[in-house]
């Protein structure tokens, strides 16, 4: 009985001994935080009076406000926000729970990325979330997030109240951004190549161009007018063609207040009986657009995005908008001299 009683305690500290070998050195994994205290408390019902949020950091301010159903930024001319980037930060308010306490020390804050976000050099934000009237629902001080390895562990950042000294380890997301340009959808259009059927370019002080889809199932587009046009580079073409692709913006502003001056306009033809009218200024290298559709339902869809707005696009994307004859020409390949003889 004592041999069999030696060989259990035995084999139950080898076990003990590979589970500290698996867990490796940090011990167990961390307590569940589910009955950690919420930072704000019923702080859902209260966002259903949301008007404003605020993001203010040393170097700027970013203010998203409530327009009805829709969120605008003023610092984009009240273009729409993205609404899932609102979502995530409405929703990660209501979800933060403060899990450890940390230092009390003002000195220490900038350990934790929770200076003053008004002074100099501070890493730190200021979240605030205000109703119609300005008066706070939440708000709070937001630091530097803290990085965990192991795998399905909650993110957690450094919290403080503006008006506390005590500093906090908070679970949750919350991932702020004080650039409007994070906030706004990029996505203008996403129209495949192989919908484009033709393409009308009018340039000021040059002739138009006119491109259309050759015949058969794989037809590309081709250069018909003008009828004495020089050889084409088919993939300046097919530029053209894709110009719709993946569509982004890089800038917006209201249509009324587009810069630069006009460089000529198209129109696209492509399937199901839609048609998209460009007019493009330059403004030196930047490109800017405004769009129309017509032709159903799809185009009604885009124009409620696209009305009353002006595009800036890359610049690289004046050639498929806008293509000039010697944007489209084929580079013929440069002629080499025969070498000569040596001379004796």
């Amino acid at each position: 009985m004592q041999r069999r009683s030696l060989l259990l305690l035995s084999g139950a500290a080898a076990l003990s001994a590979g589970a500290v070998v698996l867990l490796g050195s940090s011990g167990p994994p961390p307590p569940e935080t589910g009955s950690a205290p919420l930072m704000f408390r019923d702080l859902a019902t209260r966002l259903a009076a949301a008007a404003r949020i605020e993001v203010e950091r040393h170097d700027g301010r970013l203010s998203v406000i409530r327009q009805g159903e829709a969120w605008v930024l003023p610092e984009k001319a009240g273009y729409p926000a993205r609404p899932e980037k609102v979502r995530e930060v409405l929703v990660g308010l209501t979800e933060l729970r403060l899990t450890e306490p940390r230092t009390s020390d003002p000195a220490m804050f900038e350990r934790l990325g929770l200076r003053d976000p008004s002074r100099e050099g501070s890493t730190a934000s200021l979240l605030r979330v205000l109703d119609e009237t300005g008066a706070v629902i939440a708000e709070l001080v937001v630091g530097r997030r803290r990085v965990r390895t192991q795998g399905n562990v909650p993110e957690s950042v450094y919290v403080r109240r503006p008006n506390e000294d005590q500093a906090w380890l908070a679970e949750g997301r919350l991932p702020l951004d004080a650039d409007p340009q994070l906030w706004i959808d990029r996505d203008l259009a996403s129209l495949p190549r192989e919908r484009m059927l033709r393409a009308e370019v009018s340039r000021a002080g040059t002739a138009p161009v006119v491109l259309a889809r050759s015949e058969g199932p794989d037809g590309r587009l081709v250069l018909v007018a003008p009828p004495d046009a020089p050889p084409t580079e088919q993939s300046s073409l097919d530029n053209v063609a894709g110009a719709f692709e993946f569509l982004t913006l890089t800038d917006v502003r209201r249509e009324a207040e587009i810069p630069g001056s006009e460089a000529g306009e198209a129109r696209f033809t492509l399937t199901d009986g839609l048609a998209i009218q460009v007019r493009l200024n330059q403004e030196g290298e930047a490109v800017w657009l405004r769009l129309a559709a017509s032709g159903g339902g799809e185009a009604a869809a885009l124009n409620a995005r696209w009305r009353g707005w002006a595009y800036q696009v890359g610049a690289w994307k004046a050639k498929a908008f806008l293509p000039r004859l010697e944007d489209l020409r084929r580079e013929e390949p440069a002629r080499q001299e025969p070498a000569r003889a040596p001379a004796p």
